[in-house]
């Protein structure tokens, strides 16, 4: 099969490396419009699960993804002057930058082709068996067919702009800070020993408020520097590493199709759907996308049948993760309703912005009413663990007492 990638995005080059790891006598060619080593953004998250899936598809790229991650377990909010910590799963970053390095090198370890600064026009699709596009967000293979995929775009409410920074955080932390224009808060998380991702987001009041819809990037940088200062502990905010070699305020972009593939062209990670950067999925999607399309491809050996498998499943899939960034993405959006509360309430419920229940019931009603049945959960995880032993030792007491 003679298969054209189009974007070195983490679908296609992931992709690219399964196929051949099923088929070495695939044709492959990955083309990139940018030059190697231009990615944007400083580093992605993902959790064990994915890690899991990577061993299981191929050990040698998994490995290498795993030895260049740094790994946390704890979240921490800082609000009004108060921290509040709490434990969760084992978080993964990675700097994006290192982790597009190792798949290309591993695709290029099976004889892919790599073609940087090739762009393809759509109007004019190379001749391939199969042409993927991976060309992200605004991916301009689909939006040539837009209206065969039928595609629908929904923009957030909120300002963000994804930056980097050398300092380090050591667990995933949250910091929200009340100016005269409003609230603006930042995600960070380390993706390496030398730096974490920084992305702040505000109401779009709270952007024209604080002039940073017309700052340049030198002054915004240190605007947003002064702002969150307390947290950064003297560490600069850095621009984003893009084509272009800025960092821009954006409104998130939420893409949807009806459906994934038109004749030989199918799209794939970011190209076929979008979920909220607050649930830190992107990177895990594309990846599982390719693992599905790289699937039916090996086991339906007409093409719209694999292709038809391929959308099928992870439609399926997405139903969940898209239901839970739509309602993450609302709670920022409505933040005001919940940063009064007491920071440990407050927390909590950041926990829980993926609810679809949250956003109809009274915070601090929610709050207790979620306290009280993890308070009724942990007693019948108790009762489930001790049940037993209590059962064998009551039943030893009943035979001692009969002697």
């Amino acid at each position: 099969m003679k298969v054209v990638c189009v974007g070195a995005g983490p679908a296609g080059l992931y992709l690219s490396i399964l196929l051949k790891l099923r088929d070495p006598s695939h044709d492959i060619t990955v083309h990139e419009r940018n030059p190697e080593g231009s990615t944007y953004g400083a580093g992605v998250t993902y959790w064990r699960g994915l890690l899991d899936k990577l061993h299981e598809h191929d050990t040698t790229s998994a490995r290498a993804v795993e030895e260049s991650s740094i790994r946390w377990d704890e979240g921490v909010a800082h609000v009004r002057g108060r921290t509040t910590r709490r434990s969760g799963d084992t978080g993964h970053g990675i700097g994006r930058h290192q982790l597009l390095e190792i798949l290309a090198r591993r695709a290029r370890s099976l004889d892919v082709r790599l073609e940087f600064e090739h762009e393809i026009m759509p109007e004019k699709l190379p001749a391939a068996d199969l042409v993927v596009a991976g060309d992200g967000v605004h991916s301009t293979l689909r939006t040539q067919y837009a209206d065969d995929f039928g595609t629908r775009t929904r923009r957030g409410r909120n300002r963000y702009i994804w930056l980097g920074t050398s300092k380090v955080f050591e667990a995933f932390t949250f910091a929200f800070v009340e100016t005269g224009h409003g609230w603006i808060w930042c995600y960070g998380y380390g993706f390496s020993p030398e730096g974490s991702t920084c992305v702040i987001e505000c109401a779009p009041e709270t952007w024209t408020g604080l002039g940073l819809d017309t700052a340049n990037e030198a002054d915004a940088m240190a605007l947003l520097e002064r702002v969150f200062a307390d947290f950064l502990d003297g560490h600069p905010l850095i621009g984003r590493s893009g084509a272009d070699g800025s960092a821009q305020w954006r409104t998130f972009r939420t893409v949807t199709n009806r459906t994934w593939h038109r004749d030989n062209l199918v799209l794939i990670g970011d190209a076929a759907h979008s979920t909220h950067y607050s649930i830190g999925a992107g990177t895990t999607l594309a990846l599982e996308d390719a693992i599905a399309l790289a699937a039916a491809l090996h086991e339906h050996a007409a093409l719209p049948q694999a292709l038809a498998r391929y959308e099928q499943e992870r439609k399926q899939a997405l139903l969940s993760v898209q239901s839970a960034a739509r309602y993450s993405a609302q709670w920022y959006e409505n933040l005001p309703r919940y940063i009064r509360l007491p920071p440990q309430q407050m927390f909590a419920l950041l926990g829980q912005r993926h609810s679809p229940l949250l956003p109809y019931v009274p915070p601090q009603l929610y709050y207790q009413i979620d306290r009280a049945a993890g308070q009724v959960e942990t007693l019948r995880r108790l009762k489930r663990r001790l049940g037993p032993k209590i059962a064998r030792t009551i039943q030893a007491r009943a035979l001692a007492a009969r002697k």
